[in-house]
Formats: structure tokens, sequence, C-alpha cells
């Protein structure tokens, strides 16, 4: 795999898997994967209405809220989480059946899902401008807010860099940009 960016503006939208809202998918891997078939899969969601999630089972589920109000998620039917704080990431298992509130509005949220059986995936956010070092399982850096700039060019807001693997070096964070970073650990 090499190096690349993902600009914003060439994610199209797709339908979610229940077809109850859209997505723009920024990275799946492998490359050629679908929803049954990957073993990671990355992309920024817009929720403008209170449609029940897509189900997944066996996918360990990763939702970052971007822009927006947010909401609040309910999980089978008991256990509730608000989502309205900006780029706190929360994990949930692909099975669980979720049904969200909006608080005000439409909102968009960053999406790691990654298949159980074969992997653990995590998001970290980066606040601070400077140097950051990428560590080897580092697999995608996102572009929350402002430029990043990386071995490859520098990313605009909603731009991602898909680090080649084992990924290794640095990306710089100008003042006033955030990133997600996005670390895959393969477990088979």
């Amino acid at each position: 795999m090499s190096s690349s960016i993902i600009r914003a503006r060439e994610c199209t939208a797709q339908a979610w898997k229940n077809g109850f809202g859209s997505t723009r998918q920024i990275a799946v891997q492998p490359s050629t994967a679908g929803s049954d078939d990957f073993l990671w899969r990355a992309s920024v969601a817009e929720v403008d209405s209170a449609a029940p999630f897509s189900l997944f089972p066996g996918i360990d589920r990763h939702i970052v809220l971007l822009d927006g109000a947010g909401f609040t998620m309910t999980l089978d039917d008991d256990r509730e989480h608000a989502l309205t704080t900006p780029l706190a990431p929360f994990a949930f298992p692909g099975e669980a059946q979720i049904s969200v509130r909006l608080v005000a509005g439409p909102t968009r949220d960053f999406n790691l899902m990654v298949r159980r059986a074969l992997a653990r995936g995590t998001v970290d956010v980066w606040h601070e401008p400077g140097v950051h070092r990428l560590d080897p399982q580092t697999v995608l850096v996102y572009a929350a807010h402002g430029e990043i700039d990386t071995a490859d060019g520098t990313l605009q807001a909603g731009d991602a860099w898909r680090a080649s693997v084992p990924a290794a070096g640095t990306v710089m964070l100008r003042d006033g940009a955030q990133a997600l970073a996005v670390r895959i650990e393969r477990t088979t």
C-alpha cells in the first residue's frame, strides 16, 4: 500500500446499509472490500433524522462527532450515550440496535468499523499544534479541522491521509488544526 491523500470532495455519498442515511467512505482495507468482507473501514456520515443505525454483527464501531449539536444514542433499548462533545470517540458493538434522538439539527460524524475477529482499532484525537509521530499501527490521519502537513502534501479539513503500513515518520498540525489518528492492530 502506498501513502496517499484522500480529498473530501472525492468521497461520494453512499446510502447506509439500512438505507436510512448516507455516508462518505474515506478508506477501506482491503481496498476492494464491500460491507461484508472489510478488515476496517473509515467514513463520515451525515445524520439528519432519528433513523436507526445499520447493524454490523462482528464489527467494533467507533464514532466521533465532527459538526453539529450531536445526538443521544440508545443502545439495545436501555443504555444511552450522549454524543454531544465534538472529537470525543465512543466505541460500541456493531450488532447493537441503535436509535438516535437529534439534539438540534443535522450532524456529521466520523466512523471507524473494525472486524472484531481479525483486528482491534482505536481513534486517537490530536488537539495540539506541532509535530506528531506516527506509530507503526497508524493507518489513517483525518483532518477534523484546519491544515495538516503530511509527507504527501497538505490536508484541508475533511481530507485524510492513508499512511503506508507500517507507518513511519511524522505529520504536523498547523495552529488550530485537530486530527483523528486511526490505529489498527491485527490480532490474527
